[in-house]
């Protein structure tokens, strides 16, 4: 019993340290445009302040942290497990590479395309996890929310630039 609880938390601790990382080196491409070329964009007026960001990503990424962590101590012994973590691994690909080409190329049309796969990724990883542990798959609802209002929000930058 208690091996299974230090395994349960090493995998948590370990699934939150590493989307926590990847959120880290998108906000390094990510922060410096910011200030140089994001402010100067013309946004929609359901746009949220910039300093917003920070606190709600953090947070998303804590929670795909603790989600994978289930996936995978869970998934362990689920047949599925491994194509669930496949899933969320394309998903935190297609995460960071959102960032590294709207912010970092500064190209706010590819990364509309970047988005809408990112958000197809998110809803399999999603129906994936659901097979190996509900709760896995409830704790990213927040995230597919927050990428759907920035697929929009990404769209309307494109339309008004």
């Amino acid at each position: 019993m208690k091996h299974r609880k230090l395994s349960y938390i090493l995998a948590v601790f370990i699934g939150v340290f590493i989307s926590l990382a990847v959120g880290f080196l998108s906000s390094l491409v990510t922060m410096q445009a910011i200030s140089e070329w994001y402010v100067e964009l013309k946004k929609p007026f359901f746009s949220p302040p910039n300093w917003l960001f920070a606190p709600v990503w953090t947070l998303l990424y804590a929670l795909m942290g603790w989600a994978v962590g289930l996936v995978w101590h869970y998934g362990r012994r689920h047949r599925w497990g491994k194509t669930a973590l496949y899933h969320f691994g394309a998903q935190l690909i297609f995460n960071g590479l959102w960032s590294l080409v709207f912010f970092g190329l500064r190209n706010p049309l590819l990364g509309v395309i970047i988005i809408v796969i990112l958000w197809i990724l998110i809803e399999r990883t999603i129906y994936w996890f659901r097979l190996v542990d509900k709760r896995a798959a409830l704790l990213l609802y927040p995230y597919l929310a927050w990428v759907s209002f920035a697929t929009v929000l990404n769209g309307s930058i494109v339309y008004l630039n």
